[in-house]
């Protein structure tokens, strides 16, 4: 009996592209619910079997990297969307929520994984432009008179961060439901500017073009 022909390269590669993706879509998910989530439980929620997490990973470190590589490429791409020139730095930081609100799932797990197979520092250097774009539209809108100026730009970006991320683990637990506009009304507040302001400001960044 003679074997099955082997599918040509290309849909091959395309296979391998989207079984890695799936791996890592449940890797997200299952060490965002619980860092200390094994091999056996992703390879369970991929729907593949363990050895074929093998045959993408290395092990569970190399597949911590990975999703920091995906986590870091989204967080580039949000930046790339918000570099465009706004008209105000209230603008600028509404824009730049709602884009890396889609990929907030990413950013919180990474965070979840520092000492989880990844280091502080390894982490620091995925988000470090995250939080330096943040920090530069604080630090512009501090200078404008647009924002408070009662907590320095670095600071006060780590602390609408953690906010951003608690309201993340909220929308998770399924206890509210957002698609990013409530999230960057309550960073443009937490920024200093009024709330019929931040509601507009977020309204207007958020319009289809």
């Amino acid at each position: 009996m003679t074997s099955p022909p082997a599918p040509p390269p290309a849909r091959q590669r395309r296979t391998t592209r989207a079984t890695r993706a799936r791996i890592l879509d449940a890797a997200l998910r299952e060490l965002g619910r619980n860092p200390d989530s094994s091999l056996g439980d992703i390879a369970e929620a991929a729907g593949v079997a363990r050895r074929t997490v093998y045959t993408h990973f290395a092990g569970r470190a190399a597949l911590v990297e990975g999703l920091a590589e995906e986590a870091a490429e989204a967080i580039r791409l949000a930046i790339a969307v918000t570099s465009a020139p706004s008209p105000d730095p209230a603008s600028a930081l509404a824009r730049f929520v709602l884009t890396l609100w889609p990929v907030g799932d990413s950013y919180r797990a990474l965070i979840g994984l520092a000492g989880q197979g990844l280091g502080p520092a390894q982490v620091r250097d995925v988000l470090a432009p995250a939080r330096e774009t943040v920090a530069g539209i604080l630090a512009e809108g501090q200078r404008r008179g647009v924002f408070h100026t009662a907590v320095p730009p670095g600071p006060l970006s780590g602390a609408i961060e953690a906010q951003l991320l608690a309201l993340l683990g909220t929308v998770r637990s399924g206890t509210w439901a957002d698609d990013g506009t409530g999230a960057a009304t309550a960073a443009l507040i937490a920024a200093g500017v009024d709330r019929a302001t931040a509601a507009a400001t977020v309204r207007r960044t958020h319009r289809p073009h």
